[in-house]
């Protein structure tokens, strides 16, 4: 999850029982002429970003954010926090939404992610019911009524007053730590820059990185980072994260035992895909 000032880290397997109840959808909004300045400008902030963005890292950078990324939560509900966590199937998000603009926005995202991943399997897909990743794009003054229905009254209230999020991710995993079932929740109202950086944290950490760090300053899964697109950092910690040899339920040390050839492999891949130099 990202906090009020543009999103936060993740939360942790919801219950069934509470992602029951729905509400009703943003409607569509007329966008004066003048917003197009405004959007500009915010597209204008994300390629000075890509522009300045730090793309060399040693390996004890990349090591570093992956465990503090990918153990862990900011937030959880229940569940063990100490072992992998990912899908170990095909990921097929569904957006629930009528702003059509917002969710054309979303597919680009998830395409972009599909991408730059070499082993994951993400796609949109039309229909909620073969969904196992599902997003709610909502208004922002509809966020906490959104988050009641998934978690419960209590757990909002709780969430809302140590978190205060504009945006919101969680997941649900089986006893072999393999996501079954991701929530994403996001704001459809905050302008461009704000629901990408919010669209990409919160995906990305509901494939599994859940864990928010103030300590590494590259990753987007830092509250005081703001991205607006998939920077080369987070790259390496999804790649990572996805290789096969990295397998849901292993331990910081099973993980550490086998890192040395992932990575070699997952640096190859990550500077093919954004043409880095040697």
């Amino acid at each position: 999850m990202r906090q009020r000032r543009n999103t936060m880290s993740a939360l942790n397997s919801p219950s069934a029982s509470l992602r029951t109840a729905l509400l009703a959808l943003a409607t569509l909004t007329c966008v004066p002429d003048t917003a197009s300045v405004a959007v500009a400008g915010e597209v204008a902030a994300i390629a000075a970003r890509q522009r300045s963005e730090k793309k060399s890292f040693t390996d004890g950078e990349i090591v570093e954010g992956f465990l503090k990324t990918a153990f862990g939560a900011e937030y959880h509900l229940a569940g063990r926090v100490d072992r992998i966590r990912k899908f170990d199937a095909p990921v097929r998000v569904f957006a629930e939404s009528d702003r059509a603009d917002r969710k054309a926005q979303l597919a680009k995202v998830v395409a972009d992610i599909g991408k730059r991943v070499q082993h994951l399997d993400i796609a949109m897909i039309e229909t909620n019911e073969a969904a196992n990743v599902r997003v709610k794009l909502v208004r922002d003054r509809d966020l906490f009524r959104t988050i009641s229905s998934f978690y419960g009254a209590e757990k909002a209230r709780e969430i809302r007053t140590s978190l205060d999020p504009q945006c919101l991710s969680g997941f649900r995993k089986n006893d072999n730590f393999e996501i079954e079932h991701s929530d994403v929740i996001l704001t459809v109202d905050n302008g461009d820059f704000t629901f990408l950086d919010c669209a990409y944290e919160e995906l990305l950490q509901s494939l599994g990185p859940i864990n928010d760090t103030a300590s590494v300053p590259w990753t987007m899964f830092n509250d005081n980072v703001s991205m607006g697109y998939f920077d080369v950092y987070d790259q390496y910690i999804l790649n990572l994260l996805y290789d096969p040899r990295i397998k849901p339920g292993m331990t910081v040390a099973e993980v550490r035992a086998v890192l040395p050839p992932v990575l070699a492999d997952v640096r190859a891949w990550v500077r093919r895909v954004n043409d880095l130099r040697e």
